[in-house]
């Protein structure tokens, strides 16, 4: 199979079971709510090491918020619902309660699975000030802080979900790789259900299961490391000079279905834009029951 001239390998990303939860902030202004989102989706690249993988979603219009404020969609995706639980108060306590103007409510409804706190730990900020407030069957808490107060919803809820979705940019070099990633991250951003948790959608650090070191749990992907084709029984031919990884985390199987189609058609504006290959990270089926057929999507 080849798109505009790109081979699409007969190979399959592999991916996993995980938690999420999405997370509405709003604020006074669009600044506000991005200054908000950006600060508790930081450091949240990878469950390797940061606890959870976490991302904006997309922007909300003040019609779509429980406020009728300019609001940002959040997704946060982690192993357990023990880590969400921690990961959700945390970020929301640190970097959203913090926030100028900031309010926040959940992002899925009561049908969607095991309720987890929200604004229930965080209202004791409050120091026996804060005052409780209920809307239909949706519970509320006003906490007072110094420009006024902070409104949060009591609880947001927890979906089955899924992590690791991913496809390859093989490309002649560095340039051709980066700008097909660029290309496909603006195209994924339009999908709803997806974040795509690394630095500006990309990966340039993809890893493998396991190491030389028994203490690392992952390390480098050596097989496609670039500068390491005249060293290791390589993944990659001479023409290859530059490979990007693109992680999707989903809320379901169709979400990431639509992103990696989406995405691999953006990337693959053809070979005379220095991108040559497309394919996928697996582990044989070993990693996990999720498998992201290229072919088969992209079909």
């Amino acid at each position: 199979m080849k798109i505009n001239g790109v081979a699409i390998e007969d190979t399959f990303a592999e991916a996993f079971p995980m938690k999420a939860t999405r997370i509405l902030i709003t604020a006074r202004n669009e600044t506000w709510a991005e200054h908000a989102a950006r600060a508790m989706t930081g450091f949240a690249t990878s469950v390797i090491a940061c606890g959870c993988e976490a991302g904006i979603e997309r922007r909300l219009r003040p019609g779509e918020t429980p406020d009728g404020r300019p609001g940002i969609a959040v997704l946060l995706f982690t192993m357990s619902n023990k880590e969400l639980i921690k990961q959700v108060q945390n970020r929301v306590g640190q970097c959203v309660l913090t926030a100028p103007t900031s309010a926040c409510f959940a992002g899925l409804d009561a049908d969607a699975g095991t309720p987890i706190a929200l604004g229930k730990n965080l209202r004791y900020f409050g120091d026996g000030h804060q005052i409780a407030k209920k809307l239909g069957t949706r519970r509320f808490w006003r906490v007072p802080v110094m420009d006024g107060e902070f409104l949060c919803e009591e609880t947001t809820y927890v979906t089955k979900a899924i992590g690791g979705g991913n496809f390859l940019i093989l490309a002649r070099d560095q340039d051709a790789a980066l700008a097909a990633s660029e290309r496909a991250i603006a195209a994924m951003q339009k999908v709803p259900g997806v974040i795509m948790p690394f630095p500006g959608g990309v990966v340039r650090s993809g890893s493998k299961v396991g190491s030389k070191y028994k203490a690392l749990p992952a390390s480098t992907n050596h097989l496609y490391c670039p500068t390491l084709k005249g060293a290791v029984a390589s993944a990659l031919s001479d023409d290859v000079g530059a490979v990007l990884e693109i992680v999707i985390d989903g809320l379901d199987e169709a979400s990431i279905d639509e992103a990696t189609r989406v995405g691999i058609r953006a990337a693959c504006r053809g070979r005379n834009h220095g991108v040559l290959r497309i394919s996928a990270g697996n582990y044989g089926g070993s990693l996990g029951p999720f498998h992201f057929k290229l072919r088969k999507i992209l079909r």
